[in-house]
């Protein structure tokens, strides 16, 4: 028996399992004293106690049984082994909206791993397509595989590839484009692909999951229909993020990609509109915008793609005591900006002051954004605040810094002049400015 058909057992508890002659799909029976566990071995854990073996019981619960010297462990019957096993595909309705389904990875495109207890990619476009079939009622279906990678691992370089892909079907006549992605970093790439796509004449939508799609919990299959129906019908033609409004299954909203924020490390509805509403929600089937402003579907509006980036722009968060090396060390290895994260209405100590002018002389753009969550800066307050913006720093106004890190190094793949990338950056491209800022909710009831 190799360890395959024991994945994720070692130590005491495999050699029980060896010895018992059972493997990861058997029906066993554990007896210790005058306890009796029955149910299904399943894999588990490599990095969990050794000691442990896990079956699914027949409650559909998982137990954990602790091996001791007086376990006896019992084949009693031969189950099915473990394996993933998508539907056939639903048969497709020629007459409904077509749309593409790009997936990227993440966790809406995962499944658990036994061998760790994590999630890893596994799922493709297809495989999300067949475990909602749903989706068969609401649009005509094409999928494929951009990337497979967990969001972590996406750089500026795939931003460029995804938004070439997004383009060459919207020039192929898709009616939207749903976009799979790890919501780790979905709100940076969302913001990439608001400024490498322009003058968009169908909506966008990036979708994820904080909960695999095999968890009963999982919010990857609500998220993804609500995607699907969202670019196959919304009136608007912008990229956003949709993703749950609650921790149920009431509603998902639609938040600008340039005005998403991840806020939560694992709640279904972690992501906000920060100095924004919500440009919609869809709620028991029927899709509402939420605000006036925004850009209507145009089947006849030319698609304007501008997919570079440069990486040499770094998001540097201030805090006391920083060493001012720090922002010499960007000059010196050849970075065209910097976004600096100050505190309150967008201050820095006055320690950094000559770093940050001697960068501005040598032709790095310095902006500064706010370390807090809503406001917008406000450098005319103070005398901190007003020195800097004599040096030259651009002030954000209620830009996210994630955001405009994006913004930059959007700019910068489009030009390498500091004056037109100045310009270009204080230029409200895709509503990542909003011209005033009230409270986040003020509308949303």
């Amino acid at each position: 028996m190799n360890n395959e058909a024991l994945w994720g057992y070692k130590g005491e508890a495999l050699q029980a399992l060896k010895k018992a002659n059972v493997e990861i799909g058997d029906i066993v029976r554990i007896t210790k004293g005058d306890q009796t566990f029955e149910g299904i071995l399943i894999p588990r854990s490599e990095y969990g106690d050794d000691r442990y073996v896990v079956i699914k019981m027949r409650t559909g619960y998982n137990v954990g049984v602790q091996i001791t010297p007086t376990a006896r462990i019992a084949k009693i019957g031969v189950g099915a082994k473990p394996s993933f096993q998508p539907p056939p595909l639903p048969k497709q309705k020629e007459n409904l909206p077509r749309v593409t389904i790009l997936s990227t990875g993440g966790t809406i495109a995962s499944r658990v791993d036994y061998r760790t207890g994590g999630v890893r990619p596994a799922l493709t476009a297809n495989d999300l397509y067949s475990v909602v079939p749903e989706l068969a009622d609401t649009a005509v279906i094409d999928a494929e595989i951009v990337l497979s990678l967990f969001s972590e691992n996406i750089t500026p370089k795939h931003w460029t590839e995804i938004a070439k892909q997004v383009a060459k079907h919207v020039e192929n006549g898709k009616q939207g484009i749903v976009v799979a992605h790890g919501t780790d970093t979905l709100g940076y790439t969302a913001a990439a692909l608001s400024f490498a796509l322009q003058n968009l004449p169908v909506p966008v939508v990036l979708v994820g999951s904080q909960r695999s799609a095999d968890r009963p919990s999982s919010d990857a299959a609500t998220n993804l229909l609500a995607a699907v129906q969202a670019v196959a019908t919304a009136p608007f033609a912008e990229v956003v993020v949709g993703m749950h409004e609650t921790v149920s299954d009431e509603a998902i909203v639609f938040h600008r990609g340039t005005k998403v924020r991840k806020c939560h490390t694992s709640r279904r509805d972690t992501f906000k509109s920060i100095n924004a509403l919500p440009i919609a929600r869809l709620k028991d089937g029927k899709l509402s915008m939420l605000m006036d402003d925004y850009n209507r579907r145009d089947s006849k509006r030319k698609l304007v793609l501008k997919p570079d980036f440069d990486d040499k722009v770094a998001l540097v968060k201030f805090y006391p005591g920083m060493n001012p090396k720090t922002l010499d060390w960007h000059l010196d290895n050849g970075y065209r900006g910097i976004v600096l994260e100050g505190t309150g209405l967008g201050h820095v100590g006055n320690h950094l002051h000559s770093a940050i002018e001697k960068a501005i002389k040598n032709d790095v753009v310095v902006a500064m954004a706010s370390q807090c969550i809503l406001g917008r800066v406000g450098m005319t307050v103070y005398d901190t605040g007003r020195d800097l913006l004599v040096m030259g720093v651009v002030p954000l106004e209620d830009m996210l810094a994630e955001t405009a890190l994006v913004k930059l190094m959007w700019i910068f793949g489009q030009t390498k002049n500091p004056d037109e990338a100045k310009k270009l950056l204080k230029t409200n491209i895709a509503h990542e400015y909003s011209p005033r800022t009230g409270y986040e909710e003020e509308k949303m009831a």
